[in-house]
């Protein structure tokens, strides 16, 4: 195992202080059992709970009880025999200057006693007196391989308690469940397998949204990055064919890349408000059977210098390790126009965000929405950052035709009972969202005379509006004909 040949690695490199972050603490002290067995080296754990303990054969430390932190390091120095030391949990001491003191004393001393001290922690800052003394790694997650070892041995396990009854699945949705669970640990992967399994003895394409929310809530990110358990389809979104063509083609080099063909980055829809970018955001997941993930841009910004950036950093790191995902960039303008108070942060932000774009790896699909185009950064426009811009255009008369159908559908009315041709005549220059309002509010006052709707209300409702492509005419005018020639038509 590569884990435990690095950790060895770094034992027989004398150094004195490794740090090994990760949340599954039994796997990583078996690893460091195997490292100390092999070198024939005695392994000591500490935790707060239960003092300093030998792990394995020997005897136990001597003396005073050992669950201060204090006293077992003092315990760690006036030991001379070589060993390696497990501080479980110390992450919270390391701000007390004395303890950091004790640590540093014990490195310092490796050359006559030849101690390893193990940080294991979730998470850990190291501090600065100690930088130089310490070596950190990070464990391995499970691979494609392993996921899939783990499904057929808990389905085994499974069958085993129901009598023989097997586990009911197909190799697509178990490739899906496979590709979902990458980015977490060996032991969180197995709980997710567990839980998809045991409800009711079988893998099916239901247990997949449930499962990338619960690998969402276990990487701990909600605020700046939030999931979106509902995402659209296709079939809900009028309009927008030339997108829709876009992504069936490359559906395949997304889900299946092999190389031939460079993996889809993503796409910047801009439009007018109400248009369906937000929808069409939500279909590509939808289309694609992939979790979504949405990136609130405002929300990164922190009033601390540097926390910003930290923000943005963390929540493109979990995109990574939710991959294959697709990444909901909604108003991104509201997170790169900064203005000329801002210190810089805007700016950062920017150069954050287009190395990521540039240089990930990860099968990550951007789906980035901009309502004022003239915000945007020029680096962002050009071409390489993703793959294509389209402009989501007001709908034309057919499009809004088959608005008017999905909503009236959605809400248990036969399309069919209304004059949709006349609506959709009617409707000139409303966008997706103003025809749905439009619905609605004739929905309410059908209720409210006790009628049941009919084409006549929406009709009225239709002309109680003002639509924004009036009130905004200039605006909206001058959006149009900005991307007339310079972005795809959606």
């Amino acid at each position: 195992m590569q884990d435990v040949n690095d950790l060895g690695l770094m034992v027989d490199s004398r150094i004195p202080i490794i740090v090994l972050e990760s949340f599954d603490e039994q796997r990583a002290l078996e690893m460091l059992t195997r490292v100390a067995i092999s070198r024939q080296l005695p392994l000591f754990c500490w935790s707060i709970t239960t003092g300093l303990k030998r792990l394995g054969f020997g005897s136990d430390v001597r003396g005073d009880e050992t669950d201060s932190p204090e006293t077992a390091l003092q315990q760690i120095k006036e030991n001379p025999d070589a060993a390696i030391y497990v501080l479980c949990d110390f992450h919270p001491y390391l701000n007390d200057p004395k303890l950091v003191r004790h640590v540093k004393d014990i490195a310092l001393a490796y050359g006559k006693a030849h101690h390893t001290l193990v940080l294991l922690s979730h998470g850990l800052t190291v501090p600065p007196e100690l930088v130089r003394l310490t070596a950190t790694m990070r464990l391995s997650l499970p691979s494609e391989e392993q996921l899939q070892a783990m499904v057929r041995e808990e389905a085994k396990a499974w069958t085993e308690q129901n009598r023989g009854i097997k586990v009911r699945t197909d190799s697509a949705t178990l490739n899906k469940l496979v590709a979902n669970l990458r980015g977490v640990s060996f032991a969180d992967a197995r709980r997710l397998i567990r839980g998809a399994i045991r409800d009711d003895g079988a893998i099916t394409e239901d247990d997949l949204p449930a499962l990338s929310r619960a690998k969402f809530d276990l990487l701990d990110m909600q605020g700046v990055l939030s999931f979106e358990y509902d995402t659209a389809s296709f079939a809900n979104v009028g309009g927008l064919h030339n997108l829709k063509r876009w992504l069936h083609d490359r559906h395949d080099s997304f889900m299946k890349p092999d190389g031939k063909l460079d993996t889809p980055k993503g796409v910047l829809l801009l439009g007018v408000q109400g248009g369906g970018k937000s929808l069409a955001a939500r279909a590509v997941a939808g289309l694609w059977g992939l979790p979504l993930l949405r990136l609130d841009m405002g929300a990164l910004y922190n009033k601390f210098i540097g926390e910003t950036e930290k923000n943005l950093r963390e929540a493109l790191a979990m995109a990574d390790s939710m991959s294959p995902c697709v990444l909901w960039m909604d108003e991104i303008e509201k997170g790169l126009a900064g203005g000329s108070n801002d210190e810089g942060t805007s700016r950062r932000i920017m150069g954050t965000l287009l190395t990521w774009m540039a240089e990930r790896k990860s099968r990550v699909f951007i789906v980035a929405t901009a309502n004022a185009v003239h915000e945007l950064p020029p680096e962002l426009l050009r071409k390489g950052r993703v793959d294509e811009i389209f402009f989501v255009d007001l709908p034309d008369v057919s499009d809004r035709e088959t608005i008017f159908r999905i909503h009236l559908e959605k809400r248990h009315h036969t399309p069919d009972g209304f004059d949709l041709k006349q609506l959709a005549q009617l409707s000139e220059g409303f966008s997706g969202a103003e025809i749905e309002q439009a619905v609605v509010s004739a929905m309410y006052t059908a209720a409210a005379r006790s009628e049941t709707l009919a084409t006549d209300h929406i009709i009225g409702e239709l002309a109680q509006t003002s639509p924004l492509s009036v009130v905004m005419a200039e605006k909206v005018a001058a959006l149009r004909a900005w991307a007339s020639e310079r972005t795809v038509p959606a």
